[in-house]
């Protein structure tokens, strides 16, 4: 698909996999704060006949609702100022036709404000302004999103009762279900590699291969997508709720990255270090930004319920080698696969969010030389030394975030709107989250389970 989003030659192919495909309905996509995807069902022909080359208007509001689809009171988007439209232009070069629901084809989109400026709240935009920052100081940056779900029967009851991490023979049901996802991932051109269980009833890894961060977090919200829409065709639903079930294993999105220069990885390992200098700088502004990144990677208060100890989730800010006890596990010696993976975020995360954090972060590590500190060895969990503590609470992630280096990088209106809905959060969550620490409460299974 040609990248020239207007373009006549765009325009025909689309045209051209319409008719080919017997393409009724285009689902032109958006994405709000908390990463649900929004936007509007155009019908086909007169998508190819106007809307590739002319776009649409939604509404600004879609910034300001929570998980449930509620309006909430930002200083910058409100009644007073009208809820104005926005135009959004589709992205000619994300048309996939969705073979698993014939007769549908789905697009990205890109927005802009009143001022006709690349609409500071619209995730994609957070996102490339990042993008841009890495590529001006002469880096490529690579991304990749490892994320884990539940599945469950239609009560929300896990698909399975028992665990069976990795398991090749246990519930051969399961497993047609998850085929009918990777194929339909694979039709829709997400690169997947693997699907395994995962260490709780009825949870699932799939893992895709890495490439261009914006083509990632396009690549996991259709992931998600199709997760719960092939799910409810077997009679079973998915959750990305990172924590559904107390005492089970909770569900993240672990993401790596590094950096290609000249058609080359330039993470290596260093000359008397673990990393060379632009590895190592590039974690160094990750352990930096870490408090602050805490809060793009768990914008809820449940997602903080996995910060535990023994969960694989990490509860201090350090860096280490092939070490799953550490925030910023760094996989160093093994060529074109030389990567650090950051591992604190939730499943329900905004994709687009938390890698625009981390490129934001890993730039500025760049950019000032920061360095890491000492590798982190041995069991985390039992002795995390002098490493500080991650945000263990939700209220603790809104401060950390609030104010911070790292929100100012991702752009004051775009930070403005963003504490207001998690300040929003924070306080239902305070009102209605009832019991102890490692308690799920009805309140929040109801509100994020099948949103998120």
């Amino acid at each position: 698909m040609s990248t020239e989003a207007a373009s006549p030659e765009a325009i025909a192919e689309v045209a051209s996999a319409i008719a080919e495909h017997g393409i009724h309905t285009v689902e032109m996509m958006t994405i709000d704060t908390y990463g649900h995807p929004r936007g509007k069902r155009v019908p086909a022909q007169r998508f190819a006949d106007s809307v590739a080359a002319g776009g649409a208007h939604i509404a600004d509001a879609i910034y300001v609702m929570d998980v449930q689809g509620e309006i909430v009171d930002s200083p910058l988007i409100n009644m007073g100022t009208g809820f104005l439209d926005m135009h959004i232009t589709p992205v000619l070069s994300t048309f996939r036709v969705m073979h698993h629901r014939p007769g549908y084809a789905t697009v990205m989109t890109t927005s802009e404000d009143d001022r006709h400026r690349p609409h500071p709240m619209d995730p994609r935009n957070v996102l490339q302004a990042q993008l841009d920052r890495v590529r001006a100081l002469g880096y490529d940056p690579i991304a990749a999103t490892e994320v884990e779900c539940y599945l469950c029967h239609d009560d929300w009851t896990p698909a399975q009762p028992n665990i069976q991490y990795s398991s090749l023979v246990d519930n051969f049901a399961m497993e047609r279900c998850v085929a009918d996802m990777r194929n339909a991932m694979v039709d829709l051109g997400i690169p997947i590699e693997s699907s395994n269980p995962e260490y709780g009833p009825g949870q699932l890894e799939i893992n895709f291969a890495y490439g261009d961060p914006m083509d990632v977090a396009d690549n996991t919200i259709l992931f998600k997508n199709t997760i719960k829409e092939v799910a409810r065709n077997h009679g079973l639903r998915a959750t990305f709720m990172p924590l559904p079930f107390a005492g089970q294993s909770g569900s993240g999105m672990h993401v790596h990255t590094s950096l290609d220069r000249d058609g080359t990885n330039a993470f290596g390992p260093g000359d008397g270090h673990l990393l060379n200098d632009p590895f190592r700088h590039w974690v160094g502004g990750l352990v930096h930004h870490a408090p602050a990144l805490a809060l793009l990677g768990i914008p809820t208060g449940n997602g903080y319920r996995r910060v535990r100890a023994y969960s694989f989730c990490p509860t201090h800010v350090h860096w280490g080698g092939d070490n799953r006890s550490v925030l910023c596990r760094c996989t160093v010696g093994q060529g074109p696969a030389d990567r650090v993976e950051f591992r604190f975020a939730g499943a329900d995360t905004n994709p687009y969010l938390v890698l625009a954090g981390i490129l934001a972060a890993g730039a500025d590590g760049l950019e000032r030389q920061l360095d890491p500190g000492e590798e982190a060895t041995g069991d985390q969990y039992e002795d995390p030394g002098d490493h500080p503590a991650l945000p263990a609470t939700f209220a603790d992630g809104v401060a950390a975030f609030t104010g911070s280096e790292l929100a100012a990088a991702l752009g004051e209106e775009f930070g403005v709107n963003f504490l207001a809905m998690v300040n929003s959060e924070l306080g239902l969550h305070g009102e209605h989250a009832t019991g102890g620490p490692d308690d799920v409460s009805e309140w929040e299974f109801q509100r994020y389970v099948e949103f998120t």
